[in-house]
């Protein structure tokens, strides 16, 4: 469906990705202009088109396409033998910092996708965010060793709590990065404060 645009060099696909990116993690889809992103990618609207049959095609391409590439990046990286959940929040909370500081116009897109309302992309945001939510707590919870759990612990609700509390830290993170510049940000302060909440989940509910 986008061959024209994949068949394209690499400088200009990344020219008009990133312009797009900026422009809707900026204003949302609604009011995203797609005359400001071709202004920025310094092609003609037409041509834009011609690439993507709307703008509503232009938005859902780059959600499947950055969603995608991030989620190999984390397939690829982590150590996925490590069996400890601790061990392995830590490992994709480095591998994320990483790639934020290497695309933070994807990570502003995707968040910001996330609580998009529009009525001509909300439907098909929805489905897309629950596959990749019920694939990646499947892949995630996969192979863990929960013999490191006290006897009696109800594994299921003890996951869910961890998972909150990481997620919850991962959200906190997120809005503090809105108003902190990247290079005032550093990993391991990050993780140390991510430790501390680990050591206090491991003291709760492991041997």
């Amino acid at each position: 469906m986008f061959a024209k645009f994949l068949n394209l060099n690499t400088e200009k696909q990344d020219r008009i990705l990133n312009a797009a990116l900026k422009e809707f993690a900026k204003k949302g889809y609604q009011i995203a202009s797609t005359n400001e992103i071709v202004k920025e990618a310094e092609i003609s609207k037409g041509l834009l088109f011609h690439y993507f049959n709307n703008k509503k095609d232009l938005y859902l391409f780059l959600y499947d396409h950055f969603m995608e590439m991030l989620l190999e990046e984390i397939h690829a990286k982590i150590d996925w033998i490590e069996n400890d959940i601790f061990i392995r929040y830590r490992q994709v909370a480095i591998l994320k910092f990483g790639l934020f500081q290497k695309y933070p116009d994807a990570f502003d897109f995707i968040k910001a996708a996330y609580p998009e309302d529009a009525d001509e992309v909300k439907v098909d945001l929805e489905r897309r965010i629950k596959e990749l939510l019920d694939k990646g707590y499947t892949d995630f919870f996969a192979n863990l060793d929960y013999s490191k759990f006290k006897d009696g612990t109800n594994i299921t609700k003890t996951m869910q709590i961890i998972f909150w509390t990481m997620e919850g830290f991962a959200s906190q993170l997120q809005a503090k990065v809105a108003t902190t510049p990247l290079d005032q940000m550093k990993l391991e302060e990050i993780l140390a404060e991510m430790d501390s909440y680990s050591e206090i989940l491991k003291n709760a509910f492991y041997k």
